[in-house]
């Protein structure tokens, strides 16, 4: 079944991880950004740097205000012998949750199953999925890779920093964005906006063939700084 979508609220998750029997997603969040990463299955190689990759990046997503969450359809003793693995291949210590979904049921309702992709019991595994997540606990953004292809980690740190900014201000981030670069008004606003909120000189304007010579209310690629840097 298809699983929500960019701006749906993610369901909660209720149950157990590798230190509780009682977990409760809504309640680890509060009020935070979270970063939901589902992962094929433990003690599998592309998953085992992947979880030691977050953890060695677990302060950066902390300075970001991002509380991390992994998954997987294996239980929590599973997950505790796993994390012995990831700390002595990665030097990363895995604090953060590992969700438990043995059953599946979670997985079915998110839409995050592979059915390619089985473990030895014959039961697909999950795609390696990432969910965004607001404080109101809508989907900002979604990522989809296959098990083959390990997750870039910093890709992940760069967007959230995107969807930060861009929630707050109105701006937009270009194509290989990053933290302190030049970022892009707000398609919507037009110049006379633009001229309000940022400035007469607080941005300035791309001269493209399309829009030579014309007298026209919102040129549409126009550049200011940051305003977070």
């Amino acid at each position: 079944m298809p699983g929500p979508t960019i701006n749906e609220k993610f369901p909660n998750l209720q149950g157990s991880t590798q230190d509780s029997d009682s977990f409760d997603l809504y309640e680890h969040l509060g009020g935070s950004w979270g970063c939901i990463f589902m992962h094929p299955g433990d003690f599998t190689p592309v998953c085992t740097t992947e979880l030691g990759a977050a953890a060695n990046l677990a302060d950066k997503f902390a300075a970001r205000g991002v509380k991390l969450c992994g998954y997987s359809c294996n239980g929590a003793e599973s997950h505790k012998e796993w994390i012995k693995d990831i700390k002595i291949v990665t030097g990363g210590d895995v604090t953060f949750p590992l969700f438990c979904d043995p059953d599946r049921e979670h997985a079915v309702k998110l839409g995050v199953l592979d059915e390619t992709n089985k473990d030895a019991k014959g039961l697909p595994m999950t795609v390696r999925a990432v969910f965004i997540l607001k404080p109101d606990r809508t989907i900002a953004l979604m990522m989809t890779y296959p098990a083959s292809t390990g997750r870039n980690f910093d890709e992940i740190i760069r967007v959230i920093d995107s969807l930060q900014l861009t929630s707050n201000n109105k701006v937009a981030t270009p194509a290989n964005w990053k933290k302190g670069e030049d970022v892009i008004v707000n398609f919507p606003l037009t110049d006379k906006d633009a001229d309000d909120f940022f400035g007469k000189d607080g941005y300035f304007i791309v001269e493209v063939p399309s829009e030579a010579g014309k007298d026209i209310p919102k040129h549409y690629l126009r550049y200011t700084n940051d305003p977070s840097a």
